[in-house]
């Protein structure tokens, strides 16, 4: 079996191990610097308080009335909002009121952009060198178009930013981004009013204008478009046939030059993954017979790494890896990942099994599906998994109680940072919009535009993403991230208990962050015990360890 699919950057997995003890509680970002823990707050925070009745709800946004009182308050905003509140308590709220409270949170992290007035000042001396502008990038853009739609689509609400709302300021590739943004603003205010064929006519400027091989912001306005068609198509019963769709789990595990392109040349999963792993490796350390329950395992790649730890480790007197993955699709492409694994863990000697526990529905998995065994120390691995049950509860419940019978020695999840699932449609596109943007930012560092990997990633992750997200609803709608406060409220009802990340595991994804080119521009915070990783200072992933109590 050819190897090639899980080539990785040459990479010493063991060379912090010894360096640090794992009872450190901060890391270096810069040498000899500590980092500052860092909370991030949204909209959703208060719902890591406390868990209803019913647990749907609580993976819910607070109502938007409660949003609005609260903005009303913030320095900025004219007294003039009060009464627009009371006006709005017996209707639906419009889309500029929806997009306020969002637009003012994301609004006051622009403080960099005051420079933009400097850049541009007029230079009187011609021999004193022109200082090169930097353009603004595409989540500066969008959070800029955002505030300026408000202030022209309410001129009753009032509040101040940053920066010029102006296109004085802007070079002329910045001022059509900005135009193109605010289209794509407009179209959405439209759909959300019912306005269909206004929306409509507006889409068409955005695809004229929008390209998924262009800029950043062309790109990502590309994609958001097609999935507000679609919507419109939906809601209005003009197509017969809903958009062709697809599996991406599926896409995601055929092992493609495009995902391991994606995956080399971004840095949010190698740092997660490098570092969760750390965690692992700390839990089972010593252990003869190490058995990994990998919710959901892809492509497989987070356990080449977990293998070459292990045979860093030469004392380890390991018996036995054995890997079980849980699938209810795709039984075949799971069992091709664990040929390639078993593949893999040849080529270094390692004893290696790997079992598929394939059930119709996750309500059928039971703990006697595991053929557990007395002596072996158990690691579960979730990787975008949990988020995808979150609309079938009794699911989420289903999968947590057998995990928790199981009593793993450790819980590592990966899960997205931000807050995708409210039931308010302009909430859940004013959310994806901004933390895409600051996504697409990324790729647009790490791959070259004309790259035909990244074209087809961006289609994988994030066109299907974002449609499932924008035009699902129900069940159907099985991307519905929150954020960490709202999977500690969750994850309490079990009996977790949210572990310490070692100093080991924040020096493995700060390591692996500095190797990659972009790298620098990859920002690692703690919010409390888990481990942010984000795209200069805007949250992406979450990294959190877990054990039962």
């Amino acid at each position: 079996m050819a190897n090639e699919s899980f080539f990785l950057e040459e990479s010493n997995f063991g060379e912090v191990q010894d360096a640090f003890n794992s009872t450190h509680k901060s890391f270096d970002s810069k040498e000899g610097e500590k980092t500052q823990e860092i909370r991030f707050f949204g909209a959703d925070e208060e719902l890591g308080q406390s868990w209803s009745n019913d647990p749907q709800s609580s993976f819910m946004s607070p109502p938007l009335e409660t949003c609005l009182e609260e903005i009303s308050k913030l320095r900025g905003i004219e007294s003039g909002i009060g009464d627009l509140l009371e006006h709005n308590k017996e209707k639906q709220l419009p889309f500029s009121l929806a997009s306020l409270q969002l637009l003012q949170k994301y609004g006051n992290g622009l403080k960099r952009l005051n420079d933009i007035e400097r850049r541009i000042e007029p230079n009187i001396d011609p021999s004193t060198p022109k200082v090169k502008k930097q353009e603004l990038s595409t989540e500066e853009i969008m959070k800029i178009a955002g505030a300026r739609f408000i202030q022209s689509s309410n001129t009753d609400v009032h509040f101040n930013h940053p920066f010029d709302l102006s296109f004085s300021s802007l070079s002329a590739s910045e001022a059509k981004n900005m135009e193109l943004a605010e289209l794509l603003f407009s179209s959405a205010e439209k759909l959300s009013n019912q306005q269909f064929n206004s929306a409509s006519r507006l889409l068409d400027l955005c695809d004229f204008l929008s390209s998924n091989t262009g800029n950043p912001v062309q790109r990502l306005v590309y994609y958001f478009s097609r999935a507000l068609r679609e919507r419109i198509n939906q809601e209005t019963r003009r197509s017969t046939s809903k958009e062709q769709s697809f599996n991406i789990y599926e896409a995601i595990m055929t092992p493609s030059l495009s995902n391991m392109a994606f995956y080399k040349q971004n840095p949010f999963n190698q740092v997660s993954h490098f570092a969760g792993i750390q965690a692992i490796v700390e839990n089972t350390i010593e252990s003869k017979r190490i058995h990994i329950i990998d919710l959901e395992i892809r492509s497989g790649l987070q356990w080449t790494i977990f293998m070459q730890a292990l045979v860093s480790q030469e004392a380890w007197p390991l018996e036995l890896l054995k890997i079980t993955a849980i699938g209810t699709t795709s039984k075949q492409l799971i069992e091709d990942t664990g040929k390639r694994l078993l593949s893999f863990a040849q080529t270094m000697n390692l004893p290696c099994s790997f079992n598929v526990v394939m059930v119709s529905d996750i309500l059928d998995l039971r703990e006697d599906h595991f053929q557990l065994d007395d002596e072996e120390t158990v690691a579960v691995f979730s990787e975008f998994y949990l988020a995808s049950l979150i609309a079938s509860p009794n699911r989420l419940d289903s999968l947590m109680k057998v995990i928790r019978n199981i009593n793993p020695r450790v819980m590592v999840i990966i899960e997205v940072e931000a807050n995708h699932n409210s039931p308010v449609f302009v909430d859940r596109f004013v959310e994806t919009l901004f933390y895409l943007s600051a996504f697409f930012d990324c790729l647009d560092t790490c791959m070259e535009r004309d790259d035909p990997n990244r074209v087809i990633s961006e289609s994988i992750y994030f066109g299907e993403g974002i449609r499932k997200i924008l035009v699902a609803e129900g069940e159907e709608r099985n991307i519905r991230n929150v954020k960490i406060d709202v999977w500690r409220a969750c994850f309490a009802r079990f009996e977790m208990v949210e572990a310490e990340m070692s100093m080991s595991s924040t020096c493995q994804a700060n390591i692996m962050a500095k190797k990659l080119a972009c790298g620098k521009a990859c920002t690692l915070n703690m919010d409390g015990k888990s481990l942010i990783i984000g795209w200069k200072g805007t949250p992406i992933h979450c990294l959190s360890v877990w054990k039962f109590a």
